[in-house]
């Protein structure tokens, strides 16, 4: 692939049913320059990109910033990067911004502080979407690592039905069960922040109006459930490793340079 820097009014593509974009800010409260970060020699928006390369459904790629220090970065490795408005107020409407101009049925959102997203993560993703032609959007969910996970509030959790559709996401415990008072086994589960939308609903996601519980949780996919539309989940046992603090990047950085991770 060559590299490219776009304007988003500039992004055309061969007809693709599959298309990754992997929104990526500078700003970081608590992490500036996040997807820059170094690891094992590599700016770490470099290995999320590769990874999604891995998923064989997957027909291109492109990174959506507003910072040029990230789309020379990605250039650099031999990726596409598309330049956006620097007033979005989520990933969410960065993708819609670039997806408007796609020709394609599918959109993998990736987030770009997620380096230990797999190949095979995307491809579940994808095809739970591809096969539940009700359905707006597919997201991914793994087990909880124990009891202090389903606490902790920095912990999205979902909770599913019979049919592994998502019934409610949340910050907070859900799903007690009152004689054990553990988390309902597999239908409470950790959420995955890996979407796959159909290419014309991340445009309406994009109009929609913020939700009640969207504000309260800071969930913007409550928005999606609010309003009435269905998210299929598949389930993992792997669990990825996001990167929002100093923290979690050591502990990535040492992964990688044990070996643990490709």
């Amino acid at each position: 692939m060559h590299s490219a820097t776009i304007r988003d009014s500039q992004v055309t593509s061969v007809s693709s049913r599959v298309v990754a974009i992997i929104p990526a800010r500078y700003a970081s409260t608590r992490l500036p320059g996040k997807p820059l970060a170094d690891i094992g020699g590599k700016p770490m928006i470099e290995l999320v990109y590769r990874h999604v390369a891995e998923a064989p459904s997957v027909d291109q790629i492109l990174v959506a910033t507003d910072d040029k220090r990230i789309a020379d970065a990605v250039a650099g490795f031999g990726g596409v990067a598309c330049m956006t408005r620097d007033d979005h107020a989520s990933g969410t409407d960065r993708l819609a911004e670039v997806a408007a101009n796609l020709d394609c049925e599918f959109v993998v959102n990736v987030q770009a502080d997620e380096p230990l997203v797999s190949g095979d993560m995307i491809e579940a993703t994808v095809t739970a979407c591809a096969t539940h032609p009700d359905t707006s959007m597919s997201t991914l969910r793994c087990p909880l690592a124990g009891l202090r996970a389903w606490q902790d509030p920095h912990v999205v959790k979902v909770a599913v039905d019979c049919n592994d559709r998502a019934l409610f996401f949340s910050r907070a415990p859900i799903g007690l069960d009152r004689v054990t008072g553990a988390p309902t086994p597999t239908r409470v589960d950790k959420h995955i922040g890996l979407y796959v939308y159909r290419r014309a609903f991340l445009i309406t996601l994009s109009q929609l109006e913020p939700t009640p519980l969207e504000r309260a949780e800071r969930l913007e996919q409550l928005r999606v459930l609010e309003h009435g539309h269905c998210i299929q989940t598949t389930r993992t046992e792997q669990d990825p490793i996001g990167v929002d603090t100093p923290e979690d990047l050591e502990h990535v950085r040492q992964l990688i340079a044990a070996g643990a991770i490709a």
